[in-house]
């Protein structure tokens, strides 16, 4: 008889968690009415550097790769993403400074009213194969996450906000639901990133940087996060933070987190519906990803779906009706009605090396190396760095 997998570690919100990530630099940019649960001391500059996929257990094993993190590393520690640990839920939970149940971004695919096929809220479009339709006209983006962001509050008490990133970002239908307000400066490279960093700190009495930088998730993604690629790839941005690092006036300072942490899945780890069609049995929509699924049933199919998937993945996955994961807490002490709509029926969370794909609805996902998505430490525990000069 199998041992029962242990309760998940559940993010830190309110404590230690993205979502408490902005509201304590804007309290220490002297924004009124906001807590600073991470203790940053005052200051009148901020940089807040996102590396997308820089987990903090994958900082720490690959320290000799990345020396200018690494040393801030033995002065700061980890925080926890929310629940799933992805790149659309985190974004948004650093944002707008709210857990996922808040700000109703629960995945990086969700299911919403009228649509027949899951949503991939990076893309703002329908997911998967034939879906690159663009849908901001049709799903608004300040009406799927109408809650106020971090910048917007940020500008309105005078701070200078710049986002910092590739132009391909800077209207997405996705910046417009998570990341509104303040500027956008669009860069071309890595030199390019730096630079507009630094000239968005340069700005005003007060000011607030929100660099992004995903080619290290890519690089995990397609290459694993094992490979050579990847330790490479973490070099390179070690040299960004150490330029813009040395360049801080005395007045700022750059904070260094990521999205998600990544794991590495074999083949073999990989269970596809395709090979499996009893756990698509009764399944309306198959939204969330790999490794952090939402299962939207077919009406009255809940139970007997919810009994298939513990049959089958409950040696490797915590698997749980929908509102079992609310009422724990997984999306964050609340969840408003319009996240509720978004968690699936059953929500199955990988413990172990496993992940479910769907090559016939996203045939590259069904081949990726790297994945996240749920709260094992590898891939819910990133990194909050500070550096002063």
């Amino acid at each position: 008889m199998s041992t029962p997998a242990p309760p998940p570690p559940l993010p830190r919100y309110g404590e230690a968690s993205l979502s408490d990530l902005l509201p304590s630099l804007l309290a220490a940019l002297d924004v009124p009415g906001l807590a600073n649960p991470l203790g940053v001391e005052p200051l009148r500059r901020a940089c807040l550097l996102v590396v997308d996929g820089l987990g903090w257990e994958l900082l720490l094993a690959n320290r000799r790769a990345a020396p200018v993190m690494a040393a801030a590393a033995e002065r700061g520690g980890p925080v926890t993403t929310g629940f799933p640990s992805t790149t659309s839920s985190s974004l948004a939970s650093i944002g707008t400074g709210l857990p996922p149940g808040r700000h109703g971004l629960v995945g990086y695919t969700i299911a919403l009213p009228g649509m027949d096929r899951a949503f991939n809220c990076l893309r703002w479009s329908p997911y998967g194969l034939g879906g690159a339709k663009d849908l901001r006209d049709r799903v608004v983006p300040e009406r799927v996450q109408p809650e106020p962001t971090a910048f917007e509050v940020a500008a309105a008490d005078g701070v200078e906000v710049t986002l910092v990133g590739a132009g391909e970002y800077a209207a997405s239908g996705f910046t417009r639901a998570a990341l509104r307000g303040g500027d956008y400066w669009r860069t071309h490279s890595l030199g390019d990133q730096a630079a507009g960093a630094l000239r968005g700190l340069g700005k005003g009495r007060r000011s607030l940087v929100y660099l992004y930088h995903p080619d290290l998730d890519r690089t995990g993604h397609v290459r694993g996060a094992g490979a050579e690629a990847w330790r490479l790839e973490l070099a390179h941005i070690d040299l960004l933070v150490g330029h813009i690092a040395e360049r801080l006036g005395g007045d700022a300072a750059l904070f260094v987190t990521g999205d998600h942490g990544m794991v590495d899945l074999r083949p073999e780890q990989r269970v596809d519906l395709a090979d499996q069609p009893e756990l698509a049995a009764g399944v309306r929509l198959l939204a969330g990803e790999a490794r952090a699924r939402h299962v939207h049933t077919q009406r009255g199919a809940a139970d007997d779906v919810l009994a298939t998937w513990r049959g089958l993945l409950g040696h490797a996955m915590w698997v749980v009706p929908g509102e079992e994961a609310i009422t724990a807490g997984w999306f964050g002490p609340e969840v408003t009605d319009d996240a509720r709509a978004r968690v699936g029926d059953v929500v199955a969370a990988a413990h172990g090396l496993i992940g479910v794909v769907q090559r016939e609805v996203d045939p590259t996902q069904a081949i990726l190396t790297g994945h996240h998505g749920s709260m094992t430490p590898a891939e819910q525990l990133v990194p909050f760095l500070e550096i002063r000069r």
